[in-house]
């Protein structure tokens, strides 16, 4: 059992999978005071992009932290993450008609920018920098 547990936890596909569950619910449950295809349509949207907003966020984090240098090289990184995280939920909501942008993206994104931060804070002790 615990060997399963293990394996889901490394696996890329359970991440995925978990953020576009997790991330889409959010956001049917953000958007449940308009008509259910807005809170679906949100969701769907919401789902997908944060399934490939995980895929993409840690290879993103390692580009950019090599990529800096002192103090820059600890803050840099999530900072950038979030900014481009930010603008692509933003504009992706608005091209879908999403009616509760800011409260569909809120919780998304503090756990995208909160993993960049944290992530890439590992990297920057484990280099030596800190």
């Amino acid at each position: 059992m615990r060997r399963g547990l293990r394996h889901a936890a490394g696996s890329s596909v359970a991440h995925v999978a978990f953020a576009f569950f997790a991330m889409g619910g959010w956001a049917i449950l953000a958007n449940r005071e308009y008509p259910m295809f807005r809170a679906l349509l949100a969701g769907a949207v919401q789902g997908t992009l944060s399934a490939c907003l995980t895929l993409f966020l840690k290879t993103a984090v390692e580009r950019l932290s090599s990529e800096f240098v002192g103090i820059k090289a600890l803050w840099a990184p999530p900072l950038i993450a979030c900014i481009a995280s930010s603008a692509i939920l933003t504009t992706i909501h608005a091209l879908s008609g999403t009616p509760e942008i800011l409260k569909t993206i809120a919780l998304p994104l503090t756990v995208s920018t909160s993993y960049a931060a944290i992530y890439n804070y590992s990297l920057y002790r484990k280099g030596g920098r800190a």
